[in-house]
């Protein structure tokens, strides 16, 4: 244990396989908040291009029969809801229709009607229009009614890039900034268009037929499934000893709190598993003191993650020697930082991270140590002396001060007095000191007393005007 005695006055495994074929019903497992909505919105392109010729059929009667197919299989996943929006099927190109969009079937709690519906929707499908993809994004900030505990997803299905004039990233960022919708998914048919929706979400190229089929189950896989992670708090040898810290994870776009856990280990000695939303990127901000923060975290779904972050830490006490201990803030910066860190108190012992810090007790007179140094486990002590007690009586009242007297003779201002008291009992620590008082009844500054005193550990001193 580290001391400093100051005498004042006198000196986060699940892994799961997403390479499934349509004729297989998609595996969904049971990891996400069992409280969670999950609410998946298609966005499907009709417009005139998917009549162009794609292997064995056209692009849209293709894409219809394996889409149909796919959500066949989603009629029972609990906790889902689907809707389905289309654009390019309403006005016939050309000429160019930028806002040909619109929501053919809402969410409903009723997921296995629903997704009836929104077969016989894409069966009827007759594209004829443009591809106002921008726009379509934009517009599905109304797709999704006002939950608190839903994951919006949206999954575009296109043959081609925004043809109006629209910016599809600027609306897929605007949607993510307003927690409406998580990154888009984007399936490309027929073309890689991925250079053009990179900024949008997660591409998926689907050049050829059963490429679609893969790009779906893996895109619904990852929307309806968790993955896991253990963040490893880092020692200064580099080891994920640390822990019962607690870390709030951050949604990176929107800046929302998503998570927040109180850091383990298990039984083994090794970081506890955490379960995480694969389809957002994180902010970590592990609540030290002061904080550490770890931006930009990518989880990779299928796979148990590894989060590391360093945070070594040691013990800072502040005590009072003697019986005497009252509850006295002392007030923890960073070292030549004027943002205050943190407040413990009197006899309190607290963690901080391994540095330096100034420390300010808020005694009487107030006590400043600069750059004291927190050592990774070990405990910092920083003791003062007992205080002593004065008591200060005049007959009436006034206007005084308390002045703490240096060796050098200066002064310096402890405490104003309370003009309408007669008494106070104030705690002091030892050394010397001197009272300055006038009565508020006399208006002649030659009628300022003055008394010089002193206190001892434990000693309580009556000083009388």
């Amino acid at each position: 244990m580290k001391k400093i005695f100051i005498i004042s006055g006198f000196v986060f495994a699940f892994l799961f396989a997403f390479s499934h074929t349509y004729a297989q019903k998609i595996n969904v497992t049971d990891d996400l908040d069992t409280k969670m909505l999950n609410r998946i919105l298609i966005i499907y392109d009709a417009s005139n291009s998917m009549n162009a010729r794609w292997q064995s059929d056209t692009k849209m009667k293709i894409t219809k029969r394996l889409l149909i197919e796919m959500l066949d299989s989603l009629q029972n996943v609990p906790r889902l809801q689907m809707a389905l929006r289309i654009y390019g099927h309403q006005s016939q190109y050309p000429p160019l229709d930028c806002h040909d969009t619109k929501l053919e079937v809402p969410f409903s709690p009723d997921n296995t009607n629903n997704i009836k519906k929104i077969t016989n929707k894409i069966k009827n499908l007759v594209p004829k229009g443009a591809t106002p993809i921008a726009y379509s994004l934009e517009q599905a900030v109304e797709d999704f009614p006002p939950c608190h505990n839903c994951r919006n997803i949206i999954i575009l299905i296109t043959d081609g890039i925004e043809e109006c004039d629209g910016d599809p990233c600027e609306a897929s960022l605007y949607l993510q900034k307003k927690g409406i919708s998580l990154k888009p998914f984007i399936i490309g048919v027929g073309d890689d268009f991925s250079n053009s929706f990179d900024c949008v979400g997660e591409y998926f190229d689907a050049s050829k037929e059963q490429d679609f089929v893969n790009a779906f189950n893996v895109v619904i896989s990852q929307a309806l499934n968790s993955t896991t992670a253990q963040v490893n708090l880092l020692d200064k040898s580099g080891k994920p000893t640390e822990t019962n810290i607690n870390m709030t994870f951050y949604d990176h776009v929107s800046g929302h709190v998503v998570y927040n856990y109180v850091h383990t280990l298990n039984y083994r000695g090794t970081p506890d598993t955490v379960t995480l939303d694969p389809l957002r990127v994180y902010d970590l901000e592990v609540q030290t003191i002061p904080p550490v923060r770890k931006n930009s975290i990518v989880v990779n779904t299928g796979l148990h993650n590894i989060i590391a972050v360093s945070v070594p830490q040691g013990m800072l006490q502040i005590k009072m020697s003697g019986s005497r201990a009252s509850k006295i803030p002392c007030v923890i910066r960073c070292a030549d930082s004027n943002s205050i860190l943190n407040v413990q108190y009197l006899n309190e012992t607290r963690k901080y991270l391994t540095g330096l810090y100034d420390v300010e007790i808020l005694s009487l007179p107030r006590i400043v140590l600069p750059k004291v140094s927190i050592d990774e486990r070990r405990t910092t002590t920083i003791e003062i002396p007992m205080s002593g007690i004065l008591v200060f009586q005049r007959t009436v009242e006034g206007f005084g001060s308390l002045y703490s007297v240096k060796q050098n003779g200066k002064m310096e201002l402890v405490y104003n007095f309370e003009e309408y008291s007669k008494t106070e009992t104030l705690y002091l620590q030892p050394g010397h000191y001197k009272v300055i008082n006038r009565s508020k009844h006399n208006m002649r500054s030659s009628a300022t007393r003055e008394k010089t005193f002193s206190i001892e550990p434990g000693q309580t001193v009556t000083v009388s005007l």
